[in-house]
């Protein structure tokens, strides 16, 4: 099947199919004789695992380093579960993070009058003004996010 069949037929468009040959995540496709990219069964359910893997936000490299294992039939199911646990840690923290940010946010909007008057809780806190969030909410610093009394 040609580059637009294998990218209907995986779920992942035909610039990223491009992008991953061009990275080495996928083999170079055969090649027509006018020079056109070929894909058999296998090359899509390759992409077909990638697409999955992206949308687990799996990296690049993990990726990599999934697609090893899925074609290594020796592999140690204990390898594969050791590298998705470490994903699901990234995630798990990610959302807490997201979580603080909206606890804040919607604490800053709910004590922002909306009005026309100029003073604002959300401008304030954007602009590091002393005694925002200061009811126990969580503020983003350089190193993470941080409980602010």
């Amino acid at each position: 099947m040609n580059i637009g069949q294998a990218a209907e037929a995986s779920g992942v468009n035909a610039k990223m199919i491009r992008y991953y040959e061009s990275i080495g995540l996928i083999a170079p496709a055969g090649r027509t004789a006018a020079g056109y990219r070929v894909y058999s069964e296998s090359d899509v359910a390759t992409l077909r695992f990638i697409r999955r893997s992206r949308d687990l936000n799996f990296s690049v490299e993990q990726m990599q380093e999934l697609l090893a294992l899925w074609r290594d039939r020796d592999r140690s199911s204990a390898d594969v579960k050791r590298l998705a646990l470490e994903h699901l840690a990234v995630l798990e923290n990610r959302m807490r993070e997201l979580q603080a940010m909206s606890d804040t946010l919607r604490h800053l909007a709910d004590h922002c009058h909306g009005d026309g008057r100029p003073d604002c809780p959300i401008i304030s806190d954007l602009a590091g003004a002393p005694g925002c969030a200061s009811d126990g909410r969580r503020r983003r610093t350089a190193k993470g996010f941080e409980t602010v009394r």
